[in-house]
């Protein structure tokens, strides 16, 4: 009887492409990169300042799979030269242009002021990351991204954009920025293949959304969810990682809320 024949190695979705994800250190950033790492993806990790634990993440992804690679790189999203560093570290780690960016470095007032008691500096230092980030992280992904197919720009907003709820003027308004800029950059990089859309949660249960909250406010949340729970950042990678494979190719200009229908 003859023996069976051995079985192929799985190709991944994400086999041979880079992705910058920059918040990568922790939170929503840091389950994207790692289930980008699972679809096959070599990643570049930017982070701002948590060194220890984008080291740790990067040497877990490293010693978890054969196929992919992850490099942390320190940078400073609202600094051209920082978001250009992450883009010239994909090409010298991988030997080629990154395919894919999420930009998900963010940042928010934990104190939750009224549009009337918000300091300028507070304002300013808000848009600086959640907005001039993004749009300096869109801006290298328009001209340095590769062409021909498996380029995808994901950046991840809130829906907070839709609720509009008081206390986060200065927060939902960086966030709106980001929604109205990667529309119009979808439209902007027609005939190169990328695809940009955005990804906008709802509450999740991570650091920068406890910063600030009561119990109180937290189960009041929880409550207005018809899902009856604060979403996990397991229930918004997955959500990123079909927006970077071959599989959304058709979906281009979009913003994705997932929020287990929260608004």
């Amino acid at each position: 009887m003859a023996s069976s024949p051995a079985s192929a190695p799985i190709s991944l979705p994400l086999a041979g492409r880079t992705a910058i994800v920059t918040g990568a250190s922790r939170g929503i950033g840091r389950a994207i990169a790692t289930h980008l790492s699972s679809l096959g993806a070599d990643l570049i990790l930017g982070y701002a300042s948590n060194s220890a634990q984008a080291d740790l993440l990067a040497a877990d992804l490293n010693s978890s799979s054969s196929q992919t690679r992850a490099v942390p790189v320190k940078a400073d999203v609202s600094d051209p030269a920082g978001v250009k560093a992450l883009f010239d570290r994909a090409e010298s780690s991988f030997g080629r242009p990154a395919h894919i960016l999420v930009a998900c470095a963010g940042v928010m007032d934990s104190k939750n002021p009224s549009i009337a008691n918000t300091d300028l500096e507070d304002w300013d230092s808000t848009f600086a990351v959640n907005s001039r980030g993004a749009f300096l992280c869109c801006r290298e992904a328009a001209r340095r991204l590769a062409r021909g197919g498996g380029g995808r720009v994901v950046a991840v907003s809130s829906s907070l954009v839709a609720a509009l709820s008081p206390g986060y003027g200065a927060y939902t308004a960086s966030k709106a920025a980001v929604e109205a800029m990667v529309r119009i950059l979808s439209k902007e990089l027609k005939g190169t293949a990328i695809t940009a859309n955005c990804v906008a949660p709802g509450p999740v249960a991570t650091e920068l959304f406890f910063a600030g909250k009561s119990e109180e406010v937290v189960r009041r949340l929880v409550e207005l969810n018809p899902m009856g729970r604060l979403g996990e950042t397991k229930d918004i990678a997955p959500v990123v990682g079909f927006l970077c494979t071959d599989a959304a190719e058709w979906v281009n200009g979009q913003v994705i809320r997932v929020n287990g229908g929260y608004i």
